[in-house]
């Protein structure tokens, strides 16, 4: 997909975290395509190579590194390196994310349960804790776009652990708005539904895609630059009106009223799901059905 809008965004800096693949990936190059300078994070080393045959011009409006979004400390070095490496701070994308916590309400394990929420709720607070610190100081405004789920808005739509801390995403999304709205930072949550990305269970199984296919009103996949699109309008002058939403892009996945679980069923599974950080998922069979 064509992101070329040479000088949209020159001058801006942009933070990007779970940056290496999927909507993160080309979040960054849609913004590097605009003039926008980033700094690309992901908790998966391989962020170090994600970006390559890049020109050297646009190669030297990026900085990579590894780091955790559940870390205060990561986040305060996110911030620091775009202000020492491009001199300010104009756009936080909290994009960092897993699958969390699978299972049945009985069967998931509490310490799953919470890594779930320190990864996809923490992350997304400190991000926003420390660019808006930053932000409220250079004075000058600045957006901050996370990424929430259509799990977040309806019941039935992904596992409980993630729905609920994707839910979690578009209050702290609303909140923050508000709180931020008198020093013109604008604040805007996205949903995503069924976009093909590594994030997607079963991403590979034809008959789940040919199921969303079904379902799906919209007669194409979505997929990651569909996103990154968006990023690109709420990050840009052209929504300066709009903040505190939570925008779906779906393909009408909600409008038709699907609900994952009856695409996806957990099958007696429990455990935690990784997806693209590259640390191992930890799958089990629940205790009532037996050990694997």
């Amino acid at each position: 997909m064509d992101h070329e809008r040479p000088g949209e965004f020159v001058g801006k800096v942009a933070i990007v975290t779970g940056a290496a693949s999927g909507i993160g990936h080309a979040s960054v190059n849609a913004l590097l395509a605009t003039g926008c300078s980033v700094v690309a994070a992901d908790l998966n080393p391989k962020v170090h190579a994600a970006f390559t045959g890049l020109s050297p011009g646009v190669q030297a409006r990026l900085r990579t590194y590894v780091a955790d979004a559940a870390s205060e400390d990561d986040v305060e070095r996110l911030v620091a390196a775009a202000a020492n490496d491009f001199g300010r701070l104009d756009i936080l994308l909290n994009n960092a994310g897993v699958g969390g916590a699978i299972g049945a309400i009985s069967e998931i394990d509490l310490a799953e349960w919470r890594l779930t929420f320190a990864i996809l709720v923490d992350g997304v607070f400190l991000g926003m804790k420390r660019a808006a610190r930053f932000l409220i100081a250079q004075g000058e405004g600045g957006v901050i776009v996370n990424m929430a789920s259509i799990a977040g808005l309806n019941g039935g739509v992904g596992p409980l652990a993630y729905s609920a801390a994707k839910a979690a995403v578009i209050s702290m999304t609303q909140n923050a708005a508000i709180e931020l709205a008198e020093h013109r930072i604008r604040v805007n949550a996205i949903c995503p539904g069924a976009i093909y990305t590594p994030m997607l269970p079963a991403q590979n199984d034809l008959n789940l895609a040919q199921a969303i296919a079904g379902i799906q009103p919209w007669p194409s996949p979505g997929q990651p630059d569909h996103v990154a699109d968006l990023v690109l309008f709420l990050s840009s002058a052209r929504s300066q009106f709009m903040t505190g939403q939570a925008v779906t892009i779906d393909g009408g996945l909600t409008a038709a009223g699907v609900r994952f679980r009856d695409l996806a069923p957990a099958g007696g599974r429990v455990g935690f799901v990784y997806g693209e950080t590259g640390r191992p998922s930890q799958i089990r069979r629940a205790a009532s059905t037996g050990t694997a």
